[in-house]
């Protein structure tokens, strides 16, 4: 279950030495794009630099990578295992997440980084991941209604839960595109602590290289808020500037508008759309995209679509769906170390999916079964395009099918 404070966390990490600086991000929708961002041009400047974002793609280590990469399982266990029975001998009662902030924060004093990019789990102020003393910049990427139950019922509310991520003096980069009541709720907050609120910019030459046209409008503010936090950051005397454009052209970031060869789990010889779209933002920037690039004129979309419980699915699908379109829609399997989460039942997006103006017709209840809910929408979109969203444990399921279809190639022809 979601517990939120910091007085369990704190007391698991007292003993993991923090003398890395850190790059803070919070936000609803962004985050994961930031961090990665940010990470890469730490590397590319010759930082050795820790990464923790959630939730996890494939395993569980994953979220957690060291010079870009991601660590190896046997690392992950053994600061799992310290962790662990710290939160059993002191008898913590920690929650899943704060058990994987602080292996986290353990392998990051064990590899001994200097700079962590630490993507916020859930709001801010109590946010586990909060409990960090040594921040250098703290980020706000753009900010929307979601988790609700958790952070407040407006906009506003929700803005100052994140806000709490900042310190005083240490300067807080925002998302320019965020509407006005929230920078106001951000900029009212920084005077309170005294600190400063810096726009994510991209008045640099070093973009020069890089053009908003190769970029969704979304990912080039994202690129904005790292580039800005990086500057602010980076205190090495060498300039890395000439380094930083081939880093971030080569930045691929999974289950964000990821485009997938599914020949070996598909019939199907064009490529897949996947994103973990999972918020009423995220869904009209994908909405956006698929309009743009995929929808032809006479081509309906197949959609994939999974969400967890509790999401609007209305104003998800508002933005993706139209008249004509088939949905097949699943739940996503068990989520490792995060059993709060539950999938929502494939009905109810139908439902919602039918309000729009889908037809029944064109319509799977999969129940639990990716694959075959990949199957339908292959023959159904007989080579129109096809795009799996609703949830990033949904893009998790498919990464995982495809990775164990290519071990399993790999172990016939070995």
């Amino acid at each position: 279950m979601i517990e939120l404070g910091l007085k369990r966390i704190g007391r698991l990490v007292r003993h993991t030495p923090q003398p890395w600086k850190v790059i803070h991000v919070a936000g609803t929708n962004g985050k994961g794009s930031i961090c990665a961002y940010l990470s890469a041009m730490l590397h590319a400047g010759g930082v050795r630099c820790g990464r923790f974002t959630s939730p996890h793609l494939i395993d569980r280590w994953d979220c957690i990578t060291v010079d870009q990469n991601p660590i190896q399982e046997s690392v992950f266990r053994h600061a799992e295992e310290i962790v662990h029975r710290r939160n059993e001998e002191e008898q913590i009662g920690a929650s899943e997440f704060e058990l994987l902030t602080a292996t986290a924060f353990e392998v990051f004093a064990n590899e001994k980084i200097e700079m962590g990019v630490i993507e916020v789990g859930l709001g801010g102020r109590l946010d586990a991941t909060n409990v960090l003393s040594n921040k250098a910049v703290t980020v706000i990427s753009k900010i929307g209604l979601d988790h609700q139950s958790f952070l407040g019922n407006t906009i506003e509310e929700i803005a100052r839960e994140k806000a709490g991520v900042m310190r005083p003096g240490v300067p807080c980069v925002v998302d320019k595109t965020n509407p006005p009541e929230v920078r106001r709720v951000i900029e009212e907050y920084a005077k309170e602590i005294g600190t400063d609120v810096v726009l994510g910019s991209t008045d640099s030459s070093f973009l020069d290289d890089l053009s908003p046209e190769d970029f969704e409008p979304h990912q080039w503010e994202n690129l904005a808020c790292a580039y800005t936090a990086f500057h602010l950051a980076y205190t090495k005397l060498q300039s890395p500037l000439h380094r930083l454009s081939p880093a971030i052209q080569n930045i691929h970031w999974p289950g964000r508008l990821q485009t997938v060869d599914m020949r070996s789990i598909m019939v199907r010889t064009e490529p897949v759309l996947i994103d973990g779209a999972h918020n009423v933002q995220s869904a009209q920037a994908l909405g956006s995209y698929v309009d743009g690039k995929l929808r032809n004129p006479g081509k309906r979309v197949t959609w994939v679509l999974a969400a967890s419980k509790g999401k609007e699915m209305e104003g998800i699908l508002k933005p993706l769906l139209r008249s004509g379109d088939c949905v097949a829609a699943v739940k996503f399997g068990p989520v490792d170390g995060m059993p709060w989460v539950q999938a929502m039942p494939p009905e109810d997006i139908l439902n919602t999916a039918t309000l729009l103006g889908v037809n029944a017709s064109q319509q799977l209840d999969a129940g639990t079964d990716v694959m075959a809910a990949l199957g339908w929408a292959a023959v159904a979109a007989d080579g129109g395009p096809v795009v799996t969203a609703g949830s990033l444990y949904l893009v998790s399921d498919v990464l995982r099918l495809l990775r164990d279809a290519e071990t399993r190639k790999h172990e016939m022809l070995g």
